[in-house]
C-alpha cells in the first residue's frame, strides 16, 4: 500500500488529537473507576467489554492464536494490571501518564536486543533525560508517587514494550480488530489474579457497590480508550508514515497531567513539572530525532 500523504489533513490531525485527548484523560478516567472496583477486576472488565461484544461484528484478524495470546497477555495483566494497581493508591493519574511512556525506549531497547542494533548518540541523549526525569520523580515520591507505584509502572510500561514487538511481529493486520480478539486471552488470568489475590468477597462487593459513574468509567475503557483509540489510531498508521503520526503521543502526558490537575486537583510542584520537562525531552528526542537527521543532517527530504 502506498501512503499517499505525509502530512495530516486539518480534519485528520484534529482526530488524532482527539485520541490522544482520550488517551491522556482516561488515566482519571481509571481513578473513578477504581474508587468501587478492586483494580484486577476492572482490568478484567475492561477487556470483557472490549472483547464482547465487538468479536460478533469483526472478525479475526490474519494473526496466529499464539500472536494475539502473547499481546493479550503482555497488554492485559502486564500493562493495564499493574497500571490498575499502581492507580489505586501508589501513583496520581498525571504522573502515571508521564512515566507511561517511557515504553518508547523500552519498546527501542527491545528492538535493539533483538536485531543487534547499537545505540546512537541522540538516543544516549533522549535516554538521559528521560532517567533524569525519573529519577527526579523517584527521589520526590511522597503522596503523588511512591516507590511501589513507580516500580508498577516501569513493569507496565516494560509490558507495553513487549506487546508493541508482538503486534510489530502480526504484520499488517486491522488493528481494532487485533485489540478485540486479543483481549479474549486477558480476561482469564486478570479474572483468576483477581479472585486469587483480591478475593470472591472483595470482588462482589465492588461490583455492588458500582455506581453509575463506575459503569461509565468501565465503559469509556473499552469504547473510548479501546475502539476509538486504537481503531482511529491505526486507520492513521495505514494512511499517513509513522513519522508523520507517532510524535503526536507527546501529547498524551500533557492531556494526562492537565486532566488530572483540573479534575482532581493533582498539585504540579516545581519539581513535578521539572520531571515532566526532562521526560518529555528525552521523549521527543527519541521520537523526532531520525526525522530531524534526514533533514538537517543528511540533507533528505521528510
Amino acid at each position: 500500500m502506498t501512503l499517499a500523504r505525509s502530512t495530516l489533513t486539518p480534519v485528520h490531525l484534529l482526530l488524532a488529537i482527539a485520541v490522544m485527548a482520550v488517551w491522556g484523560s482516561n488515566f482519571v478516567v481509571i481513578k473513578f473507576a477504581l474508587a468501587h472496583l478492586p483494580p484486577l477486576l476492572l482490568a478484567a472488565l475492561r477487556f470483557s467489554a472490549v472483547f464482547l461484544p465487538a468479536a460478533f461484528f469483526l472478525k479475526r484478524p490474519q494473526a496466529s492464536w499464539a500472536n494475539l495470546a502473547a499481546y493479550g497477555l503482555l497488554i492485559g495483566a502486564g500493562q493495564f494490571g499493574a497500571l490498575f494497581i499502581a492507580l489505586r493508591a501508589d501513583v496520581t493519574p498525571g504522573l502515571a501518564s508521564l512515566v507511561m511512556q517511557t515504553q518508547v525506549f523500552f519498546t527501542i531497547g527491545l528492538s535493539m536486543w533483538l536485531t543487534g542494533e547499537m545505540l546512537k548518540a541522540a538516543q544516549v541523549a533522549a535516554l538521559g533525560l528521560a532517567v533524569a526525569g525519573i529519577a527526579i520523580i523517584l527521589t520526590h515520591a511522597d503522596r503523588s508517587i511512591t516507590p511501589l507505584g513507580l516500580g508498577l509502572l516501569l513493569v507496565a510500561a516494560l509490558s507495553w514494550s513487549g506487546g508493541n514487538m508482538v503486534s510489530r511481529a502480526a504484520g499488517k493486520v486491522d488493528m481494532l480488530a487485533y485489540v478485540v480478539w486479543s483481549s479474549l486471552f486477558a480476561v482469564p488470568p486478570l479474572f483468576a489474579l483477581a479472585f486469587v489475590f483480591e478475593g470472591p468477597t472483595a470482588m462482589l462487593q465492588g461490583i455492588r457497590s458500582a455506581d453509575a459513574m463506575t459503569w461509565a468509567a468501565v465503559a469509556w475503557q473499552a469504547l473510548g480508550n479501546a475502539m476509538f483509540g486504537y481503531g482511529v489510531w491505526g486507520w492513521m498508521l495505514a494512511r499517513y508514515p509513522a513519522v508523520s503520526v507517532a510524535p503526536l503521543a507527546l501529547l498524551v502526558p500533557i492531556f494526562g497531567m492537565t486532566a488530572s490537575a483540573l479534575i482532581l486537583g493533582e498539585p504540579m510542584q516545581n519539581w513535578k513539572l521539572i520531571a515532566a520537562a526532562l521526560v518529555m525531552s528525552g521523549l521527543a528526542l527519541g521520537v523526532l530525532w531520525p526525522r530531524i537527521a534526514r533533514r538537517f543532517v543528511q540533507g533528505e527530504p521528510v
